[in-house]
């Protein structure tokens, strides 16, 4: 059975500041993560248009992190077979995400999300039919949270206590209780996740464990974002895409990956709509 979790994250900036922020504690997340052994190996990051998103940056990444796979998934497959690729198109405010694993060939796994400046109180941004917003599930996630679930513990995200936390450059925080309905600026980040795992006896318990990792990596992630708020506060989308550069030759180079030629710029590549006709759209 088809699973749709939408996550609802709200988050005190502005929708500028939040396009950067987000790009910026990507990177320095990969960058914690990737080692000589293990971690996220960036294959293509080139400009595309499409009718439906319009314009934005096309990144196409393997996760080779299989230490944070579960014993119980270990036990039946091999280390390539559980790499992870991830397809994004991103044109700010609007992405589109789709993650595969040779393992599970069969499964299809969507994130599409759309952002916003309001407190989380769109109720169809993804504009989803009558039977999608019957089976849709919303979920709230408050950044100043903290989760202590296996998928929060095998992130290994820095913990930073947001409830006492105060931005130095932009005198923002901590996050108390009430801090979403009264905070200012403010922007929702709206998720939707939707996970088809068509295996028998495996389905299900599937697809709740892999919606249960994105979950942590969106909480893990969108707290590090504020909490590293001054280090990327007034940065330009120009530092940005320069960073990106930079980080994935250091990438490359701490995974021993050699890089190839013109593989940044030159090639095939999907477009989203050749995606959108394999996987199906969810929107």
């Amino acid at each position: 059975m088809v699973q749709i979790k939408e996550f609802r994250i709200i988050m005190p900036m502005s929708m500028e500041e939040y396009e950067i922020g987000l790009s910026y504690t990507i990177m320095k997340m990969e960058q914690q993560n990737t080692n000589s052994k293990e971690g996220v190996e960036v294959l293509q990051q080139v400009p595309f248009e499409d009718e439906k998103l319009g314009k934005g940056q096309f990144t196409s990444k393997l996760y080779h992190l299989q230490s944070k796979i579960p014993s119980w998934m270990k036990g039946f497959a091999s280390s390539s077979a559980l790499t992870v690729h991830e397809d994004s198109w991103c044109a700010f405010p609007k992405s589109r995400t789709v993650i595969k694993c040779p393992l599970f060939s069969k499964c299809s796994l969507t994130i599409d999300t759309v952002n916003r400046p309001d407190n989380g109180c769109s109720e169809n941004v993804h504009n989803l039919n009558s039977e999608q917003l019957a089976a849709r599930e919303v979920e709230i996630i408050d950044i100043a949270s903290i989760s202590r679930d296996y998928w929060s513990k095998m992130i290994s995200a820095p913990n930073v206590d947001l409830s006492a936390f105060k931005s130095q450059k932009t005198e923002r925080g901590p996050l108390l209780k009430g801090w979403m309905d009264s905070c200012h600026p403010v922007m929702t980040t709206y998720k939707l996740v939707v996970m088809d795992a068509p295996i028998w006896g495996l389905g299900e318990r599937l697809e709740d464990f892999i919606i249960a990792g994105e979950r942590a990596l969106f909480l893990a992630c969108h707290r590090l974002c504020f909490a590293w708020i001054d280090e990327w506060y007034g940065m330009t989308v120009d530092q940005i895409r320069e960073m990106e550069r930079q980080t994935d030759m250091l990438l490359k180079k701490t995974l021993k990956k050699p890089g190839k030629a013109g593989s940044k710029h030159e090639g095939k590549r999907k477009t989203l709509k050749d995606e959108i006709a394999v996987v199906g759209s969810c929107t």
